[in-house]
């Protein structure tokens, strides 16, 4: 309010001001006289007042009218003027909205609306730091590869795209199945950005495909050094790929340096299995025993593994059954329960020809956790009790539809594999194999199989089993004969030692 009646009160002065002075004007006799040529001109001085600001007012006038007449001057001659720039925002507005809809078009799946605006984008932007991965990108989901190929190229020009076109090349190149030249292009892309973990990846599984086990432990410790990897995971897989190094250098017959290599690979992970059995045999090969025994003894303690106790037999390969079985006492009480070390021990009773012994040592394992190998010794125990054929055949008949029991399974894509190996061959998985049992195991034998024990045998058979695999039913059958063998005392004396 009083700054409301300030205002007025400042206006009611300025207007009184205003006409004190013009009465001022009026009342001075003199004013302002003009001559042009023979005609003059006489203003009185409210008058003059009123024609020198005209006359400003024209000046600036002029003034303005000229610098239009230069600007369109300018513009004609294709100097940047407020018109080009009216015109270059115009142009840069409908590009972005260009690249707006191609971005949610790739997004959407469509790749031939992305690539159209993609094009208007760069037509209207000239910008290809932009537009070109758009474009790439664009190219790809709409199945046009050579089109991408030759954008992605296009950004190898440039420093700041680089990186983008050597890793856009990479994954084509992986998608046609040409490792060799994906291999150079990811080493290439990892020494542009070595922190970039997709990379790290890509370059290390590329390495571990084609077994180059020393470039894939410096990709390794690239990942532990920019933080992409703990610490703990690191010391396994850097042992896994020690154990793979190591396995190439014993096929070389570089028996030094393969023991070198297995048993660093064992130090960096004690509870590795197959590190563990190849240290153990290097160590055997240097006439170190007692550190081999301790080595597997170690890793028995931590996962109990047939690979364990065939390495730890080869101490003493010509040791008798019962120096055998006393010997093996320091790996069996280790983990007493474990079904491993329960058929262990029954193996090694049935080859020293104590079946009691090796009745007691299997338990129940052959009713609560029937598997081909604990059935299997169990009819090789009836066989050296003496037991009727019948009885042994009806062991034997349920070991053929029973489940193998623990195998190399890989955690990704639970594909079964013979024997360990440090990328998965089905789904090229590193280090994701484990010694466990499979998802879903089947059966040994088709639909039927069940019957065998009630034809052959007297021994209840299991339930059904959901399918069948044939290179299972051969493993089987090689079983049985081999505890047919179990039965004489000569004959097990011979496989056992």
């Amino acid at each position: 309010m009083l700054w409301s009646l300030l205002k007025i009160v400042l206006f009611v002065c300025i207007v009184a001001g205003l006409a004190l002075g013009a009465a001022h004007l009026m009342e001075l006799g003199a004013g302002l006289r003009v001559s042009v040529g023979t005609m003059e001109f006489t203003f009185g001085p409210l008058q003059s007042i009123i024609a020198i600001l005209l006359l400003l007012l024209a000046a600036w006038v002029a003034l303005r009218v000229a610098g239009l007449v230069v600007a369109v001057f300018r513009f004609l001659s294709g100097d940047e003027t407020a018109i080009t720039r009216w015109f270059s925002r115009n142009r840069e507005r409908k590009g972005f909205e260009a690249l707006a809809d191609g971005m949610m078009a790739l997004a959407s799946g469509e790749g031939r609306v992305a690539m159209t605006k993609a094009a208007k984008a760069e037509k209207y932007l000239g910008r290809p730091e932009l537009t070109n991965l758009l474009s790439a990108q664009a190219a790809e989901l709409a199945g046009d590869t050579r089109k991408a190929t030759e954008v992605y190229k296009r950004l190898l020009t440039d420093e700041r795209t680089r990186f983008v076109g050597v890793r856009g090349l990479m994954k084509q190149k992986l998608a046609e199945g040409d490792t060799e030249m994906a291999l150079k292009l990811a080493q290439k892309a990892f020494a542009l950005k070595p922190r970039h973990e997709e990379t790290q990846d890509t370059l290390l599984r590329l390495q571990a495909d084609t077994s180059d086990w020393e470039g894939a432990r410096k990709t390794l410790a690239a990942k532990l050094k920019h933080g992409s990897l703990p610490r703990d995971v690191y010391r396994r897989r850097d042992a896994v790929l020690a154990l793979s190094e190591a396995k190439d250098i014993l096929d070389e017959n570089a028996t030094i340096e393969a023991r070198e290599a297995a048993i660093e690979a064992n130090r960096l992970s004690p509870d590795l299995i197959p590190a563990a059995a190849m240290a153990a045999r290097a160590l055997v090969a240097e006439g170190k025993h007692r550190n081999a025994s301790r080595v597997l003894k170690k890793a028995w303690s931590v996962h109990p593994h047939p690979d364990l106790a065939a390495a730890f037999a080869e101490i003493a390969p010509n040791e008798t059954p019962k120096a055998r079985l006393k010997r093996f006492e320091a790996l069996t009480k280790l983990a007493p329960e474990n079904p491993e070390t329960r058929m262990l021990l029954a193996e090694l009773n049935i080859a020293a020809e104590d079946f009691p012994a090796a009745r007691r040592a299997l338990g129940p394992l052959a009713e609560t956790d029937p598997t081909a190998r604990s059935l299997t010794i169990m009819a090789a125990i009836e066989r050296g009790e003496g037991a009727e054929d019948a009885v042994v055949k009806g062991w034997l008949a349920r070991a053929l539809s029973a489940p193998r029991g623990p195998q190399w399974v890989c955690d990704s894509c639970h594909a079964i594999h013979v024997a360990w190996m440090p990328v998965c061959d089905n789904c090229g998985g590193f280090d994701t194999l484990s010694w466990t049992r499979p998802p879903k195991e089947s059966g040994l034998m088709p639909a039927g199989a069940e019957m065998l024990p009630l034809i052959v045998g007297k021994v209840t058979p299991p339930a059904a089993p959901e399918s069948a695999e044939v290179a299972v039913v051969e493993e089987a059958v090689v079983v049985d004969e081999a505890a047919a063998e179990a039965a004489s005392s000569d004959e097990t004396q011979k496989t056992r030692t």
